[in-house]
């Protein structure tokens, strides 16, 4: 099997150990580098750490799929993977920047085993692209749970020192253009064009030759529906005269839309029946169109015949499917567009677990979440969160699995309820909550405000690589911390 990382040093390389890290420097790139370095050299945390990373297939260096275990070029090792994607959510780079750092910052390159000199280890943006989407969530996962217990290793004064957590949920959005029934239709069917034409002109047919200008036609539609605004006017004809523009103008562009979508059902049938294309090869062309005959429907449905369309029946992107519209009604954001993610955050600042929730609220969350924190953190004493997650069912369930939950009631309290929540502990508790939001803050900032990546597997991973992300940069923090303050202590005995 090939190994993690290159254990041989070649001329220049430096043992990961034996990099210096700043501890006077504020930059984030120290504290990530630290906690990386920590869980490299800890015997122990290695180990197991290296026993997931083996799970990953590292891609070739040129290209040409999975790296072989036996013979070929090498490509990216997976502790070099690791450290990347680490850096990636640690620091909200993009994939240029992450080229930048790993083809041309020392230290970064010391901490993949390179030697700050050597042009032979220089790694490409779409090589980069390729093995970071090789992590899955589920590995990610792993990986934090042995980056946190490292670190209650480092803060905790006794293996049966309880966790106090706090649990909140918050928005990440995903990359989208705001969504109406017009612009999602517009993009379904311009992508249903643009991809006939492309499968056509791979088998040499000519039957969407003029498949640019078909975009044109069908985006002027758009924007003449787009333009026409209700009038305002005191004069009821006027009134009515722009209505019946309206309607007319989206009639002429659903016509103009089933026109394309027709055309394109006979081009999928003949690719499959004639030239035998594959049907995983037109997946994304039946996607177009089914997402393009959805939008004709909800139109006409709610333009023509005065409908109101359900929310579970609408979709806000065809590229992002799983893009929600949420209002959790933060000051001057009427709706974010993304999914909810709810963090569970100990009294040390690690990130414990999470949770990306697909049409799921606060309150169907929070047991599972809990139950799984019980599961790996045995010293689990308390767990905090905000109203939100509350149900009488889950204050039931809750008080079962933990010791002392604290999850303030909605509405009038028993004399029961009341009692537990003057309870001293309980009120201490509820004050120190409001912390979680330093942690939802910091994964933000750097990078989980919004996911660049595509897809629902995308979305994951990007969560949970930000989160193993975070809890490293905290690593590192106490570590770099320690250190400076053994430095001090040692700089007062010299004096």
């Amino acid at each position: 099997m090939r190994e993690i990382i290159k254990r041989q040093m070649d001329l220049g390389e430096v043992d990961i150990g034996a990099i210096e890290i700043s501890t006077k420097s504020r930059d984030d790139i120290p504290r990530l580098l630290r906690g990386l370095q920590y869980i490299y050299t800890t015997d122990a945390v290695r180990e197991r750490v290296f026993e997931i990373l083996a799970e990953v297939v590292p891609q070739r260096a040129d290209g040409e799929g999975a790296v072989s275990t036996e013979t070929g070029r090498p490509g990216m090792s997976q502790w070099q993977i690791l450290v990347l994607g680490v850096l990636r959510l640690g620091l909200n780079a993009d994939y240029d920047r992450i080229g930048e750092l790993a083809n041309e910052h020392r230290t970064v390159r010391q901490m993949l085993g390179h030697a700050a000199w050597s042009e032979e280890s220089v790694w490409q943006v779409q090589t980069l692209k390729d093995n970071l989407r090789l992590f899955t969530p589920e590995i990610l996962d792993r990986i934090n749970q042995v980056v946190v217990e490292a670190g209650h290793a480092l803060v905790k004064k006794s293996p049966q020192e309880g966790l106090a957590v706090r649990c909140d949920s918050f928005v990440v959005e995903t990359d989208v253009h705001f969504p109406t029934d017009i612009n999602l239709l517009y993009d379904a069917v311009r992508k249903a064009i643009e991809t006939s034409a492309h499968l056509c002109e791979s088998e040499d047919l000519s039957d969407w030759r003029q498949s640019a200008y078909n975009v044109r036609c069908l985006k002027k539609a758009y924007r003449r529906t787009q333009s026409l605004k209700r009038s305002k006017s005191q004069d009821e004809d006027k009134r009515e005269e722009r209505a019946e523009q309206i309607q007319q103008a989206h009639r002429d562009y659903l016509e103009l839309a089933e026109s394309f979508l027709a055309r394109a059902h006979l081009t999928r049938r003949k690719l499959y029946t004639l030239h035998h294309l594959p049907a995983a090869l037109l997946a994304p062309l039946d996607d177009y169109i089914a997402h393009g005959e959805r939008q004709i429907d909800q139109i006409r449905r709610r333009v023509l015949l005065g409908e109101r369309i359900p929310h579970a029946e609408k979709v806000f992107s065809i590229f992002q499917p799983h893009t929600e519209w949420i209002n959790k009604g933060k000051a001057g954001v009427l709706v974010e567009l993304g999914l909810r993610v709810a963090v569970s955050e100990d009294q040390y600042g690690f990130i414990l677990n999470h949770c990306v929730m697909q049409k799921q609220t606060d309150d169907q969350v929070a047991v599972p979440l809990v139950e799984d924190l019980a599961e790996r953190f045995p010293a689990l004493k308390s767990v905090s969160m905000d109203k939100g997650f509350h149900s009488p069912e889950n204050q039931r369930r809750l008080a079962e699995v933990i010791e002392f939950p604290v999850v303030p009631k909605k509405g009038k309290r028993s004399p029961a309820q009341l009692a537990h929540e003057q309870d001293p502990r309980f009120i201490r508790l509820r004050r120190r909550h409001s912390g979680v939001e330093s942690a939802i803050n910091a994964l933000e900032v750097h990078g989980l405000d919004l996911c660049p990546d595509h897809g629902i597997d995308g979305f994951k991973r990007y969560v949970a690589l930000a989160v193993v992300g975070r809890n490293l940069h905290r690593l590192g923090a106490i570590l770099l911390e320690q250190e400076a303050e053994q430095e001090r202590r040692r700089r007062r005995r010299a004096a």
